[in-house]
């Protein structure tokens, strides 16, 4: 019998009507979680980005008034509940008009354009093998994801408190001190896995080995640290720290497996917003608690971090099944071959039960990884996997939208739309 979370999924997909992830999940959790502040409940967004038609301009028990009530909760950030508020199908459908939204590469180059020259500069030492590996992949090359988002979103609350547009020394640290974490947090990745592949090339334990790749992640971990403490910034060291614990916290989430099916689901879920939706979403808060005292404020920049990043996550589960390894520059199928059920592979489950012990073994035995792989793409897991990265996307976009109009807002707003649509 498929699990209360599943089995709405697949009533969403079919039907495209208005109603409430949130309820869902309060059921199966058989939990509440606190509720809509009535500040939040009584404040409108501002109007809606060019090129967007979506109707923002009220709260989710505005929109759907036959599926919200007095009792509807939503949940905030610290509850760890990562679920998004869904919007009807029709949300989306109209989001393109002949006004094109700003582009977000374009628009944050020039705050990235030394970006990599600055982070070499951190990690400068004398000896010349550490150096060599500190620098392995700053190397230009990556998507700098992260920081886009740290600088964008810096610069459209800087418009919001009336301030000028330009950053901060303290926010753009922040887009340095982010990508060096997430570049930290990969090396160690390939160590924990045995990658010998990333970015399109051998990986630094690949080449260098274990333990000095190991001993390459922490100094750049340590270096990041370094250059969080000279913000000077209490509250911001505090909000980036949390970073570091729940990337570890993750780690060892991803080391097991659940049982029960709905628990799984919601470890799956927990451990995504741990190991990469954090690192997006403190990172957005550091920026914003640098220009105001509002917590709404930081609420508005932290939820849009979070719907973000674990889009992004699900859309890289979903590529490993549908990108070949040369585009993706690491080997396809690789969360199976790590013993990972991931997105495609939970909602595949519900239509082909012979996963289930497959996944509790890790895709260990003989056959496993070819015999998912083939379940995979039999199913609609593929398909419920992007409708809910693009509920999570239409959540972060509703959050961004409470901001006053910038182009860097705008900018935000399309990347929700690249973040869907991406190939690699």
């Amino acid at each position: 019998m498929a699990c209360p979370w599943l089995r709405q999924c697949r009533r969403w997909s079919a039907n495209c009507t208005s109603t409430s992830l949130l309820e869902t999940v309060r059921h199966f959790n058989g939990r509440s979680v606190p509720p809509f502040s009535a500040s939040s409940v009584g404040r409108t967004s501002w109007s809606p980005a060019p090129g967007s038609e979506r109707q923002l301009s009220a709260p989710p028990s505005q929109m759907h008034p036959k599926t919200f009530n007095s009792t509807t909760y939503l949940p905030r950030h610290n509850s760890r509940l990562l679920t998004p508020t869904l919007q009807s199908c029709r949300f989306r459908q109209n989001l393109h008009t002949d006004v094109k939204l700003k582009d977000p590469f374009t628009l944050a180059q020039k705050d990235l354009t030394n970006l990599y020259d600055d982070i070499r500069k951190e990690l400068f030492v004398s000896k010349e093998e550490l150096k060599s590996l500190c620098d392995y992949y700053f190397d230009g090359k990556g998507k700098a994801i992260r920081p886009m988002i740290v600088v964008l979103m810096a610069r459209a609350l800087n418009a919001h408190s009336n301030r000028s547009g330009d950053l901060l020394p303290g926010q753009r640290t922040i887009a340095m001190i982010a990508e060096m974490i997430h570049t930290a947090s990969l090396v160690h990745d390939d160590v924990i896995d045995g990658s010998d592949q990333r970015r399109g090339k051998r990986t630094i334990n690949g080449l260098w080995g274990e333990k000095k790749a190991i001993l390459a992640g922490d100094f750049i971990l340590s270096t990041a640290s370094m250059a969080m403490a000279r913000i000077g910034d209490n509250t911001v060291v505090k909000v980036m720290s949390q970073v570091m614990e729940d990337l570890v916290r993750g780690e060892f989430m991803q080391l097991g497996s659940k049982e029960n099916e709905n628990e799984r689901f919601k470890h799956y879920l927990e451990k995504t917003f741990k190991k990469t939706a954090s690192l997006i979403a403190n990172s957005c808060k550091a920026v914003c608690v640098q220009v105001t005292s509002d917590p709404e404020i930081h609420e508005i920049a932290y939820k849009y971090g979070e719907n973000v990043g674990i889009a992004f996550q699900l859309v890289d589960d979903v590529l490993d099944f549908t990108a070949g390894a040369s585009h993706l520059g690491k080997p396809s199928a690789a969360d199976l071959k790590l013993g990972l059920a991931t997105g495609p592979v939970l909602f595949a489950c519900q239509q082909y039960p012979e996963l289930h012990a497959m996944i509790m073994r890790r895709f260990s035995s003989k056959g496993d990884i070819d015999r998912a792989w083939q379940y995979v793409l039999q199913s609609d897991g593929v398909q419920q996997t992007k409708y809910l990265a693009q509920r999570y996307c239409d959540e972060a976009i509703r959050q961004i939208s409470m901001l006053r109009p910038s182009a860097e807002r705008d900018a935000l707003i399309r990347l929700t739309e690249m973040v869907l649509t991406r190939d690699k």
